[in-house]
């Protein structure tokens, strides 16, 4: 099971990556100068509404919400992992998904906002991290 310990180093060790407080909710989040790639998510009373509404929960423990590279990439993730991953409708449109914590290890979230990561890095700093590890 993954941590906010994880995700703080995971997020961190990546180039140019920092950490800030969302101001909407007062939350951790990892971001770049382009925009956030990674953030603690609570449920607001409309996600709880909404969901209420669709007959769904939101779920116990710790939620992630990362960015993905396109809509294409968020629904093959949310079929695949459909006990670990989740949307809502507030995401509806957006490329980002939601991860609970507790349903992943340390590995899959270290793909997880890795990916989220090179998603909204600049190019040239994603290609070269990827290059440094024969990725590209």
């Amino acid at each position: 099971m993954a941590n906010i310990d994880d995700v703080r180093a995971i997020a961190l060790a990546l180039p140019e990556a920092e950490e800030s407080v969302s101001g909407h909710t007062g939350e951790a989040a990892w971001r770049l100068k382009s925009g956030q790639f990674a953030w603690l998510r609570g449920p607001s009373a409309t996600d709880l509404r909404q969901l209420a509404e669709l007959g769904r929960d939101w779920p116990a423990g710790t939620v992630l919400a990362v960015r993905v590279a396109d809509l294409e990439e968020k629904e093959a993730l949310l079929a695949a992992e459909p006990d670990a991953l989740f949307t809502i409708p507030h995401f509806e449109g957006y490329p980002g998904l939601l991860v609970r914590l507790d349903a992943v290890d340390r590995g899959r979230i270290e793909e997880i906002i890795t990916d989220a990561w090179l998603a909204r890095a600049p190019s040239r700093v994603a290609k070269k991290w990827l290059a440094e590890r024969g990725l590209e």
